[in-house]
């Protein structure tokens, strides 16, 4: 298929473009910045997707979306901007795909629309391990952007002739980036803010070309996320030192991690692969 990746240039958006890429897709990357030096396999456009005209040019032309641009965090910006590009450039995307036709749309959305690891107070989970029926508990600008902008793709696929997918993610990692931003965190009281939850890369990437393929109806909401936690404690006894009044719907044996990913491999058929404890064998020390 012909696909634009928004937000190409990115950790995630470059590895989605790059797994597409591979898989046999043309793909049109699209970001405000130029991507880094040695990207190649895909074309650039550079795109301020907050303004309509521009998201609606760009993909009159393809078949598929694949909406990854926003910025990451409520962090070094004003809660304002952060939601305001988030959710203006969501919208013009999504509206764009309905009025041009386009029938496939996979939305980068985030765990943070549970309220982790940013929102205040800290809310502990109704029950572990989280799915899809968890409630929602959106609370920061990141949180309610990505929420909303689960909303704006639930409106276009109301309005029919739309299939999606909405993948919700924890933190991103790869063998290079584990050590530096994990390792300094894992052992701190704010990890459980995170439930200690992440995805490698390449899951990540191969979760996008799945959604991308899948061939369902409606607006699929589904979280995907590593199999296990990024502790070196096993996560029971994690658990009952630091949510100990937190309901377990299932047992979690070892360092099962406790975002369930059963119902993305029901629709997508994803299986994480990939493992931090892994990465010490890839060269990197973990």
């Amino acid at each position: 298929m012909r696909v634009i990746v928004t937000g190409s240039s990115g950790f995630l958006g470059r590895h989605v473009a790059a797994h597409l890429v591979q898989a046999g897709h043309d793909v049109l990357g699209v970001d405000t910045a130029q991507p880094p030096p040695g990207i190649t396999g895909w074309s650039h456009v550079s795109a301020d997707l907050s303004q309509f005209a521009a998201a609606l040019e760009l993909v009159r032309t393809v078949d598929a979306v694949v909406h990854i641009a926003a910025i990451p965090r409520p962090t070094g910006r004003t809660a304002g901007d952060v939601f305001h590009t988030n959710v203006a450039s969501c919208f013009n995307v999504v509206e764009a795909v309905r009025l041009a036709g386009i029938s496939r749309l996979v939305y980068a959305s985030s765990f943070s629309v549970l309220g982790y690891p940013f929102g205040e107070p800290f809310v502990p989970p109704q029950s572990l391990p989280i799915d899809e029926e968890h409630p929602i508990h959106a609370q920061d600008a990141y949180g309610l952007s990505k929420w909303l902008g689960e909303e704006i793709v639930e409106a276009a696929v109301r309005r029919g002739n739309l299939s999606a997918v909405s993948l919700r993610m924890p933190w991103v990692q790869s063998p290079e980036t584990f050590a530096a931003q994990i390792g300094p965190r894992r052992e701190t009281a704010e990890a459980v803010r995170d439930l200690w939850s992440y995805i490698d890369i390449r899951d990540a990437a191969e979760a996008f070309r799945l959604a991308l393929d899948w061939q369902g109806e409606g607006h699929s909401r589904l979280y995907v996320a590593a199999a296990d936690t990024y502790l070196t404690q096993e996560t029971v006894p994690a658990l009952q030192k630091t949510l100990p009044n937190v309901p377990l719907v299932r047992g979690l044996g070892g360092f099962a991690g406790l975002i369930d990913t059963s119902h993305a491999k029901g629709v997508l058929g994803f299986q994480p692969q990939f493992s931090w404890r892994d990465y010490q064998d890839e060269g990197n020390a973990s």
